[in-house]
């Protein structure tokens, strides 16, 4: 049996010593780094290699060329994080990523070259160009090639499927495993360890970067079990989307603006120098904001409208030797990037915000670990540094290589599975639907590029009022009363259930997102009040929520956390 191969036989016989949850970046490589003689879970709800890692284009950030240095990386993430990124971890972050580019290169990741030297770009707000790349796919080139490697290994099982919720030994005790949807059976796998590297949650903004599959599971999960979160109010925009009549939201890497692009409006005009002096290398969120002002001021109906991205600055070589995939794209939908400009808008594209984790990788509750976008480590602060994400997705996935787990209760693999059966209908899968497509314009309107307080109060109270009814629909009921006990078989279509379960993490994800944004009376990073326009520095601190009970609607505590400034050494 390929490793691969979706099979029973691990859910019926003995439980995993960890779980992995997710298949982008962060969890393939944990999986990886992950000790050998661990028995791993990595469980994937689509095929492997269809992540928001691999649709990464711009590359993986590190000090490794003789005119760069560890401290002017690190100096470069902190000032784009806006005061709030944790010393500590930064410094962690840009020392370890050398190492990992080095087990990059050993995996067989195919970075482009400048003879026999890896090759460099530059991104905004970083001071030197220090950005790797496989031309402008290198989120896919490191994807495939983890994932290869992943296939090989005997220790780790891949099982396609979808994890419902966690699955603890007492509500806000220890971590057991998890609750997942294989196939038609709702199942418990028990794990000494749980990961969660599930990703964001993009795809509750209307207009996002990212994958159809981005839609904030591990934070949602990690919330209904009590993890704490930080820090959910930051959301990056990417302020280059592609924004072409029935095409999807491709991001257009920020590596060409770094290359020479030009950002203008339907005159010709380089406007975003009128908002920043960088101009279209200033940081995303200004960048994202001088375009949204831009069009308010000129465009007839700002949301509907977009400005320029002109590659034509640009040598015609370099453009094809460095952007062969955006090319391509663009040629698909009538867009040749020799002879016009790209029509762009910003688009929601990385959450800053997550599970709260420390430099191990360990939330706050036991057993329970969490990495990549899906984690808040402290390492972006309140806005990321580009190429900062697939760095952090190795470097702490890298420290799970000095995971120590407990030892197992000897009755726990009795516990693992039992047998059972349940019927379901799909009563109110209407309601999943309209709830599914409103939820992300409304999130769209009112935590987007620019929020206030009038129309975050009305949006949060528009999600209770969809929690209310998404609670009352007899399947919600009906999954909801399941017990750790038995797989279970359900007589609905799958991704009825899993349709079921995304929206559940949708709500949920939305309504943190709005209260955070509500909580937070300043602006700071990529969180932007129009009816609190500037930073206060009574605000630098970090956001913390925590769920205070179940019921139809959810409601979080809120309070506030000092910034973590200590400095290790950094050479």
């Amino acid at each position: 049996m390929r490793s691969h191969e979706l099979s029973s036989a691990p859910l019926t016989t003995q439980p995993f010593d960890v779980v992995v949850v997710g298949a982008g970046a962060a969890g393939l490589y944990t999986a990886l780094c992950l000790p050998t003689h661990y028995r791993v879970g990595l469980i994937t709800k689509t095929p492997l290699s269809l992540s928001a890692s691999d649709w990464a284009q711009g590359g993986i950030a590190a000090a490794i060329d003789p005119q760069d240095a560890p401290r002017l990386h690190v100096d470069d993430t902190l000032k784009a994080g806006a005061g709030l990124c944790d010393v500590a971890a930064v410094e962690f972050l840009v020392e370890a990523a050398p190492h990992c580019i080095e087990n990059l290169v050993a995996l067989g990741v195919g970075f482009d070259r400048q003879g026999e030297a890896l090759a460099l770009t530059l991104e905004a707000a970083h001071s030197r160009r220090r950005v790797l790349h496989a031309a402008d796919t290198t989120g896919r080139a490191v994807v495939s090639t983890l994932a290869n490697h992943v296939l090989k290994r005997e220790n780790i099982q891949v099982l396609q499927g979808y994890t419902l919720d966690l699955w603890l030994d007492q509500p806000g005790g220890r971590c057991l495993g998890i609750c997942g949807l294989f196939g038609d059976r709702v199942v418990w796998v028990r794990s000494r360890a749980v990961i969660l590297a599930a990703g964001g949650g993009g795809q509750v903004f209307a207009q996002t970067t990212n994958p159809a599959l981005s839609t904030g599971d591990g934070v949602a999960i990690a919330y209904r079990a009590g993890a704490i979160l930080r820090d959910l109010e930051f959301v990056q925009f990417h302020p280059t989307a592609l924004c072409q009549p029935g095409a999807p939201h491709f991001l257009i890497s920020e590596a060409v603006r770094g290359e020479g692009a030009h950002l203008v409006d339907e005159t010709g005009h380089r406007f975003a120098f009128d908002y920043h002096p960088d101009g279209e290398l200033a940081p995303r969120d200004v960048v994202s904001r001088a375009i949204f002002s831009h069009l308010q001021k000129t465009a007839p109906d700002p949301a509907t409208a977009h400005v320029w991205l002109d590659l034509r600055p640009i040598p015609r070589d370099r453009i094809q030797h460095r952007f062969p995939n955006i090319i391509h794209v663009c040629q698909q939908w009538g867009i040749d990037v020799f002879q016009t400009p790209i029509p762009v808008t910003p688009a929601a594209h990385y959450w800053m915000g997550g599970i709260a984790t420390d430099l191990q990788n360990q939330t706050s509750i036991a057993g329970l670990y969490a990495v990549g976008e899906t984690a808040s480590t402290g390492v972006h602060g309140a806005n990321r540094l580009a190429s900062n994400s697939l760095l952090e997705c190795l470097v702490f996935g890298a420290q799970f290589a000095q995971l120590e787990l407990p030892e197992p209760s000897p009755n726990e693999s009795d516990m693992a599975v039992a047998t059972g059966a349940i019927a379901l209908t799909p009563a109110g899968l209407p309601t999943l639907t309209e709830i599914r497509q409103a939820l992300p314009r409304l999130v769209w309107q009112s935590a987007g590029i620019c929020r206030e307080a009038t129309t975050l109060a009305r949006a949060i109270a528009q999600v209770q009022t969809w929690q209310a009814t998404y609670a009352a629909l007899p399947l919600t009921q009906a999954l909801r009363s399941l017990q750790p006990s038995a797989p279970i078989s359900v007589a609905i279509p799958p991704d009825t259930v899993q349709l079921w379960a995304e929206t559940q993490n949708l709500l949920a994800i939305a309504q943190l997102i709005l209260q955070s944004a509500q909580f937070r009376t300043e602006s700071r990073g990529g969180h932007y009040r129009t009816d609190y326009p500037t930073t206060d520095p009574a605000w630098q601190v970090h956001t913390l929520a925590q769920r205070t009970g179940a019921g139809p609607t959810e409601t979080a505590h809120y309070w506030q956390q000092s910034v973590q400034t200590a400095s290790a050494s950094c050479s």
